[in-house]
């Protein structure tokens, strides 16, 4: 199997919803309550993100990307500027995700490795990411990719708005952006599976 990995476009927007949709009934079925998943619907939420593309990508330090496997939607990230106040120069990973079907395929390390390159060719040296307190598949994953807890954490009820349930619980990772020779190409070029993320 070969995973590639590019740069989304407008035109990806509700393949982006599919993904956010579909892994996060999957991998956060019994984490997150089930009103907040049955909530989730792919069509609203891709024609909201289209309708706010611009608005989404007005900062070039930032992109959203889309992971193939053999040609096949196989997951999304999204990354840039640090969103946290206390850590102001950072930059970020907002979400990353595989669909169910390409877990343990190299996918997931695909979407980390082609994130870290963009913010590394952004000018990033420092990076981090949030993850769902219980997420023990995500945390370790993370792990195995060099991103440590910090022992930040927070209640993150952004993520539920509009659906009446409890705030979620998330864990910060960080990580230093090693610079890499020839870095640039690894975001847009095929990567092999490897058999990890």
């Amino acid at each position: 199997m070969t995973v590639t990995v590019r740069t989304a476009v407008r035109s990806d927007a509700r393949a982006i919803a599919r993904v956010r949709v579909e892994t996060w009934r999957a991998a956060y079925d019994g984490l997150i309550a089930r009103e907040v998943l049955d909530h989730l619907d792919v069509d609203r939420e891709g024609a909201r993100r289209e309708e706010l593309w611009d608005e989404y990508h007005a900062d070039p330090r930032g992109a959203e990307l889309i992971a193939h496997a053999d040609r096949e939607l196989a997951g999304w990230a999204a990354v840039g500027p640090s969103i946290d106040d206390d850590l102001p120069d950072d930059g970020q990973i907002y979400a990353i995700y595989s669909l169910p079907e390409f877990w343990g395929t190299g996918v997931g390390f695909a979407l980390l490795q082609a994130s870290e390159a963009f913010l590394r060719e952004a000018g990033f040296t420092h990076a981090h990411l949030w993850y769902l307190d219980g997420n023990e598949r995500a945390a370790e994953f993370y792990r195995r990719n060099g991103w440590l807890e910090d022992g930040v954490t927070k209640h993150d009820d952004r993520l539920v708005a509009g659906v009446s349930t409890e705030p979620l619980f998330e864990r910060r990772c960080v990580k230093r952006l090693q610079v890499r020779p020839h870095s640039r190409f690894v975001s847009l070029r095929s990567l092999n599976d490897r058999g990890q993320g």
